[in-house]
């Protein structure tokens, strides 16, 4: 069974794993921008570029809000969490095997 956690975590790997969209939040990183002010730091329509912000919202890395005519986006790093989590969860694998490949160099001296 699929829980709500596990659905979210997928839906921002799946929302990171675009480098267009990464570029994105890395943008949204300085602070609000209006999409037209975004779109102008890539050489792709600006519907793709709402695509891609439509994505990021869903999964919950960005959020829009309306000032007048504009919309304004702004970075939600709250989600980048579970990517981490999820990433520790490796960081003992990788540091027994790295001990482990330690002690065989230190023995085969």
């Amino acid at each position: 069974m699929v829980s709500k956690d596990s659905r979210q975590r997928d839906a921002v790997f799946r929302a990171i794993s675009d480098p267009t969209r990464r570029e994105i939040l890395s943008i949204l990183r300085g602070g609000q921008q209006p999409v037209g002010k975004i779109a102008e730091n890539f050489r792709m329509s600006r519907p793709a570029i709402s695509k891609h912000l439509r994505l990021l919202h869903s999964a919950g890395l960005v959020e829009t809000r309306k000032r007048g005519t504009a919309s304004l986006c702004s970075l939600d790093a709250k989600p980048l969490r579970m990517v981490d989590e999820w990433v520790q969860d490796y960081e003992s694998f990788w540091s027994d095997s790295l001990r482990s490949l330690k002690r065989y160099m230190e023995e085969k001296q």
